[in-house]
């Protein structure tokens, strides 16, 4: 994997201080995303960002929301949303540090600004009218630091509250492209990065990670004979059943692979449980009856076929998702409604 941010800590640092006081001459509100565009703009690492941002800044525009959000649609939309948020956090950690030492400039005013006050009061009493005028002037100045710290240490929670606001969106929108909307089950993208983070960790002695495929049985026909909307239907309710056959504190997971072929995902099982998993869902399928919405008439039922995979040392996610589908495909050669274990 290609790392986009390489930077040391110490770079970070001194990008950090570049950054921020970019962000403080335009009108963009500083969250993630206004970080991520100046960040990679100090750190001289997107050409075609840098070029895009010279042009507005040369031509004295103060930039808002939108315009670096158009900005880093074109130029770095393809980062990672986890890159986002870890941004995010960074951002937010040093407005924290901001905001404790606004809330300490703002309490050292107030302590200050009394102590300034009792010895106003005390020069006053002895008529000093030189050095009392001079300690009203300090008097309003610290009054004015103090107010000035105040509204920093608001503003700067403000965009802490919205920094988090924004994570907390990332997360959802990054969480919403890894599920089918039909079936609610991962979709081909959120199967791919959990059956590489399952095979990234070795399994527990004794134990295998499992991969099992299933594929409903002549599933076009149901299209050509009830309709697709009755075809979907089918992939909503196979959808529930293979989530209904996950053990309780299990952390297998399910997914439409793609058309009506379904995976599950089973760490660090194995053979025989593996495979009860497989079973318990093809009868559990071929007990589903759908029902005519109208008339609560049977309209038609469903069986699958399964090809079931125990990942082998050294095998890399390819190879034992082509090694479950061709125990799939050899379920469907034996006649169907069948689990194949290889």
């Amino acid at each position: 994997m290609i790392l986009r941010y390489p930077q040391s800590k110490e770079q970070t640092a001194e990008l950090l201080r570049v950054v921020l006081a970019r962000m403080g001459q335009h009108d963009a509100a500083f969250n993630p995303l206004t970080y991520t565009v100046w960040f990679e703009y100090a750190a001289g690492m997107n050409a075609q960002l840098n070029q895009a941002l010279d042009q507005l800044v040369q031509a004295h525009i103060r930039l808002t929301d939108a315009d670096l959000r158009d900005l880093y649609q074109a130029h770095i939309a393809d980062v990672d949303p986890q890159a986002m948020h870890r941004i995010g956090t960074e951002l937010q950690q040093v407005m924290a540090t901001l905001a404790g030492a606004a809330g300490s400039t703002g309490s050292n005013a107030d302590q200050f600004g009394v102590q300034l006050g009792t010895l106003a009061v005390g020069l006053q009493v002895l008529n000093n009218k030189l050095t009392a005028p001079m300690i009203l002037q300090a008097l309003e100045s610290t009054a004015l630091m103090r107010d000035s710290a105040q509204a920093l240490e608001s503003e700067i929670k403000f965009s802490q509250s919205e920094i988090g606001r924004l994570q907390s969106e990332l997360t959802r929108v990054r969480d919403e492209s890894r599920i089918d909307a039909l079936t609610q089950v991962l979709n081909r993208k959120g199967f791919d990065e959990k059956l590489a983070s399952m095979l990234a960790r070795p399994a527990p002695e004794g134990r295998l990670h499992g991969l099992i495929m299933f594929d409903i049985d002549y599933f076009k026909k149901v299209n050509d004979t009830h309709g697709h909307v009755m075809g979907d239907r089918v992939l909503q309710a196979l959808g529930e059943v293979l989530k209904s056959c996950i053990p309780p504190h299990s952390s297998a997971s399910v997914a439409r692979y793609g058309g009506e072929e379904f995976a599950m995902l089973v760490p660090a099982t194995t053979p025989d449980e593996c495979h009860k998993l497989a079973e318990l869902v093809r009868t559990r399928t071929k007990a589903l009856k759908v029902r005519d919405r109208r008339t609560q008439a049977v309209v038609l039922t469903v069986t699958i076929s399964g090809g079931m995979a125990l990942h082998q040392a050294g095998e890399d996610a390819h190879s034992l998702t082509v090694r479950a589908d061709a125990a799939l495909y050899r379920s469907k050669q034996v006649g169907r409604d069948h689990i194949t274990c290889v």
